[in-house]
């Protein structure tokens, strides 16, 4: 079973993508983490990526692309995965589509064929995407859900003010230390992050919608009831 999360910054789908790979026994494929693997075990392509990241500047899509099925390729995806933080654009996805498509069987391509999209993979992935599960929330929640957030910078411990609040108000249990709103987490921050995601990665929505493999959950529910209504979909 092969799964594409998506949804808004803050709602929560890299909780659910965790929970989904427990429970079905496939692995969690994060772009964050994957790209923190590459770089750790200094790869080829983590090193190439490290470039951009090291000047601020994104990682290229082809070059994600390639770090991403890198993975799936992998033995542990051959009976599925849950794909969290990618794709984000449309290129990103019919990449993914020509990668992953037409062959049932992980069969190796010649990387030779001009007919590729540049940036796609010398392996392709065999099965295509089953489900692509977009955790909806509204943009207001989000702000509220982030902005509650509190941080403490010396021992990484992290609190919300309304649903898991420090005992003392501003002061982390563990270590004493001052909690702080880190600037990722300040409303007019979040609301910038919205607002590219609406206006790169929600026609992903209607893309998916179109191959008829689209599931909406309501995110703004408990987050055990988010879980029930996507296993409701996936089936148990």
């Amino acid at each position: 079973m092969k799964i594409i999360m998506l949804g808004a910054p803050g709602a929560g789908k890299g909780t659910q993508a965790k929970m989904i790979a427990e429970k079905y026994s496939i692995p969690h494929v994060s772009t964050g983490d994957i790209f923190r693997a590459n770089i750790k075990d200094q790869t080829e392509l983590g090193m190439e990526a490290k470039k951009y990241m090291d000047q601020g500047l994104l990682v290229p899509d082809e070059l994600t692309v390639k770090i991403l099925l890198d993975r799936v390729a992998k033995d542990d995806c051959k009976n599925g995965y849950v794909l969290d933080g990618f794709p984000r654009t449309i290129p990103q996805a019919e990449v993914l589509d020509e990668a992953i498509s037409g062959n049932k069987d992980g069969i190796l391509t010649d990387s030779s064929d001009a007919s590729k999209p540049a940036g796609s993979p010398d392996t392709e992935v065999g099965g295509g995407i089953d489900f692509a599960i977009n955790v909806d929330v509204k943009d207001e929640n989000i702000v509220k859900r982030m902005s509650g957030r509190r941080a403490c910078l010396k021992c990484g411990a992290t609190y919300h003010i309304e649903h898991i609040p420090p005992k003392k108000e501003g002061i982390c249990d563990k270590c004493g230390s001052e909690l702080v709103l880190r600037d990722d987490d300040k409303p007019e921050t979040v609301q910038k992050r919205l607002n590219v995601y609406h206006e790169q990665t929600q026609p992903l929505i209607d893309y998916y919608n179109k191959k008829g493999i689209l599931k909406e959950v309501d995110g703004s529910q408990d987050m055990k009831d988010v879980f029930s209504a996507i296993v409701a979909i996936l089936g148990e």
